[in-house]
């Protein structure tokens, strides 16, 4: 019998499916509890949210013959409601007695398999919230002369968002910030701030961020770089990690941000074009120091995109590229320092930046058959930046000016990946196997060019600095489904290297400390192999998993370098990672997760040349640096109904050889020297709650609440450049916390604006603390030409509030930095599909 024959057709044909009326009661409705509940109990992994949730799932089973074992083809599989049989979907096993359903939201059910001859089997399924594939294994149907037998199977489903591990968010839905930057974009999603041009998750900066699921030398292979150049238009989708499970890398004890690049399968062409212009720094919040050169005002900021695909047959070829043009005020901070011996110097940093990202991606999906895909695919990225800045020092007073010190930074980052991904599906739905290479070379060349001028002579100095990385990435995957949960497993190899050069031009009385140049060289070998099982029942999840990491770090230095040698590290260390959750119903849930994880230093973290963007605040590297550990857990708790849904997490992390810059000065100076260093224990604690409602039709509202405790313990370090000296603290700690309100207007069929309100507490640093700061974003969307385009208008920080505060204490020293960089940005966008 032909494989599209329907259940329906085979129900009237056999004649032979009768319910019993005691079918009704095998499995009956919950009443849902709707009330919200808020702050919950203590510790471990993760959570989701509703709009993050799987919505489908694909069953898959066997159907044999109970007394002969044989496999039955053409056998009627029909899935109805538990609590009204109302008929869902339903299909025939083909000649395997292989059966396949798709599209399976989570529910109860009664699963009927009907043959002629045989008794027809009534089987209750729990389909659950955690898993994309179930097998319910092998069901076996009796022959007539026998007495009916029900064969009970549970499947859950893989649900990323009900197990409280993952958030996801669209790009699209995020008005007030179309047109910018990744990092822009982020900034407004719910769990997230940005301080410094870096994201923070729970206040902690220690994030991994994922381009695809892989790490890329775009958005960093270990701490996060680059993000705000990245643009926003090349992005589909964001989803936040904060506890993630062994198939993970290791790295990132605060968590995951994955990005999700645009790419469709659509049958036939279609694709999207786009084109967004902007301004930003429309006034000067404070007026330069005597002397030097304006500030940027009226910054034009230009992203066109473009991106299409092409399916026929066995062949889906994509593309998509994006350029990002921004001209902005990217830094315009002032800092007064003082000395204990009274002294007071007065200095600005200002930094006029012109900024060209241009990323495309490229490549095509080879379905070689039903279970066989070769992916290929090719990622290409260019930002070329500008810098022009000033740096004026002043005594208290501003009457006398002791130096300037001009520079301009020329810099081109290329980045080229090439990436091969091979899937074998096994006969049963969800059972695959993933092969991937990977490959990435990323060019950092460099040019500083600087004028010292002082009052009785202007030298001219420059550097150039040219480092070239390359990374190999061989992984492979396996998922098994099981009729409650499902096996993971896998292998991953990395092998990369980072030849690095620097070359100082000196000048006049020069600065620079030339003997500090030289080469050297990163070498990072890295095998890991990783086991993660998750299971499900109606009340019940679990997810237990282990990752095995070792780790070979040599970082080679030039022998006549004045300070450092050589180091390195090797370790091999377990990473296991525990989530246990209780489903009271259907709409309440509480998780409970443990974490280990580990943040090792990257390249720029131990480089050993001195950077002179700022001419008397000197940021160099260190070698001795060592990687930093944290232990995490979390106690999550969610309530939900059809229209929101309240979420609360008390969490706990605990770090050893927490690492972070300390800023010391050495004897008969007044630089400042800020050296990367492992400053011992450090803890954050806190309680995470969202509340997300739909209060009517034209209105929706999400109000996320961070509040949390950062303690870290005394510590003494010592610092070797520029020469020997050793820095000490005394334990600091905190309360702190954000508060996010993002507001959405459905303001007609078509137009929908959205409006973003952030505060952030003050916080805690090394050495120091940050100031409070607050901003207000906005943006309108109206949809045309019947929904294939769109305009929209927005503001980035519309009240122009935002301003970057802190304090730093050190040995002999103070000093309070406030940065009126630019951030104040106001958008223009429009977008078409076709």
């Amino acid at each position: 019998m032909p494989g599209t024959i329907t259940s329906e057709f085979l129900l009237n044909r056999y004649g032979a499916l009768h319910y019993h009326n005691t079918i009704n009661s095998i499995m009956q409705k919950n009443h849902l509890t709707r009330a919200l509940t808020f702050f919950f109990s203590l510790t471990f992994l993760f959570v989701t949210q509703t709009y993050a949730q799987q919505k489908s799932v694909t069953l898959s089973g066997l159907v044999k013959d109970k007394a002969t074992k044989e496999n039955l083809p053409y056998v009627n599989v029909v899935l109805k409601a538990a609590k009204d049989s109302t008929f869902i979907t339903g299909t025939v096993t083909n000649e395997e007695g292989r059966f396949s359903l798709n599209s399976i939201p989570p529910e109860n059910y009664i699963l009927e398999t009907a043959y002629l001859g045989y008794t027809p089997q009534y089987t209750p399924l729990y389909v659950g919230n955690l898993s994309e594939f179930l097998d319910i294994a092998h069901i076996e149907l009796t022959p007539l002369s026998t007495t009916l037998t029900d064969v009970v199977v549970t499947v859950r489903q893989d649900d990323l968002s009900a197990k409280l591990d993952k958030k996801t968010f669209s790009i699209a839905d995020n008005i007030s910030q179309a047109g910018g930057s990744v990092l822009q974009s982020m900034q407004n999603l719910p769990g997230i701030t940005v301080q410094e041009g870096k994201v923070q998750l729970r206040g902690n900066d220690k994030v991994t961020v994922l381009i695809d699921g892989k790490q890329t030398a775009m958005t960093g292979f270990g701490s996060q770089t680059g993000l705000d150049n990245i643009p926003a238009s090349a992005i589909d989708k964001i989803e936040i990690i904060n506890n993630p499970s062994a198939k993970y890398d290791a790295n990132g004890n605060a968590g995951i941000i994955n990005i999700i690049m645009k790419k469709e399968k659509q049958e036939g062409f279609n694709g999207k074009i786009g084109f967004t212009g902007g301004l930003g720094s429309l006034w000067q919040r404070r007026s330069n120091l005597p002397g030097i050169r304006p500030q940027y005002q009226f910054t034009p900021k230009l992203n066109p995109s473009l991106s299409f695909n092409y399916r026929k047959n066995k062949i889906n070829v994509f593309f998509q590229a994006d350029n990002l043009y921004n001209q902005s005020l990217n830094k315009n901070e002032f800092v007064t320092r003082t000395y204990d011996d009274g002294s007071i110097i007065q200095q600005q940093t200002k930094r006029n930046r012109n900024t060209n990202y241009l990323t495309a991606k490229a490549g095509l999906d080879w379905y070689l058959n039903a279970r066989n895909t070769l992916t290929v695919s090719t990622m290409f990225g260019s930002e070329k930046i500008i810098d022009r800045g000033d740096e004026p020092f002043f005594n208290a007073d501003l009457s006398q000016r002791k130096r300037l010190w001009q520079f301009l930074e020329d810099e081109l980052k290329t980045t080229v990946m090439a990436t091969a991904v091979y899937q074998h599906k096994f006969k049963q739905p969800g059972h695959v196997v993933n092969a991937g290479i990977n490959y990435t070379f990323h060019r950092e060349n460099e040019q500083y060019f600087f004028d010292n001028i002082m009052p009785t002579y202007t030298g001219k100095d420059a550097f150039k600095l040219l480092s070239d990385e390359h990374v190999a990435d061989l992984n492979l995957d396996y998922i098994k489904p099981l009729a409650y949960g499902r096996l993971e497993g896998g292998f991953k190899f990395r092998y990369r290297t980072i030849p690095t050069n620097m070359l100082f031009i000196p000048g006049r009385n020069s600065p620079l400390d030339t003997n500090a140049g030289g080469w050297a060289k990163y070498t990072e070998t890295i095998p890991t192999v990783y086991g993660n099982y998750i299971f499900e029942n109606p009340k019940i999840e679990a997810e237990i998993g282990l990752r095995i990491e070792y780790v070979g770090l040599q970082y080679d230095v030039n022998p006549g370098h004045n300070t450092y040698k050589s180091d390195g590290y090797h370790y091999t260390q377990p990473f296991p990672n525990l989530r246990f959750a209780y489903k009271f119903d259907e709409h309440n849930r509480l998780s409970f997760f443990y974490n280990r994880r580990v943040d090792r230093p990257n390249e720029v973290d131990i480089r050993i040349f001195p950077k002179y963007d700022d001419a008397e605040i000197i940021k160099v590297g260190n070698p001795a640096l060592r990687p930093q550990f944290t232990n995490s857990l979390e106690l999550g708790y969610k309530n939900g109904s059809h229209d929101g849904y309240v979420y609360a997490a008390l969490y706990h992390r605990m770090a050893l050889g927490t690492i972070t810059r300390i800023a010391s000065t050495v004897p008969g100076s007044e630089l400042i020297y800020a050296i990367f260093q492992n400053a011992g224990k450090s803890y954050n604690t806190g309680i995470e709650a969202i509340w997300d409602q739909k209060i009517a039709k034209a209105y929706r509202f999400n109000l996320n609440a961070t509040v949390y405790r950062n303690q870290i313990d005394a510590f003494t370090v010592s610092n070797l450049y520029p020469v020997p000296n050793s820095f000490t603290a005394a334990q600091q700690e905190i309360i702190s916390g954000n508060v996010k309100l993002n507001n959405m207007f459905q303001l007609g069929k078509n137009l929908k604006a959205q409006l973003t309100a952030v505060y952030w507490a003050p916080d805690i640093i090394p050495q120091g603390k940050m100031y409070a700061r607050f901003s207000i974003d906005m943006g309108i969307q109206q949809q045309i030409q019947k929904g294939k385009g769109s305009i929209f208008i927005n503001a980035s920080d519309l009240l122009n509030t935002m301003v970057s505060k802190k304090r730093i204490y050190g040995n002999g020293f103070q000093y309070l930095s406030t940065d009126y960089y630019e951030t104040q940005v106001f958008r223009i966008g429009y977008n078409y599909k076709f």
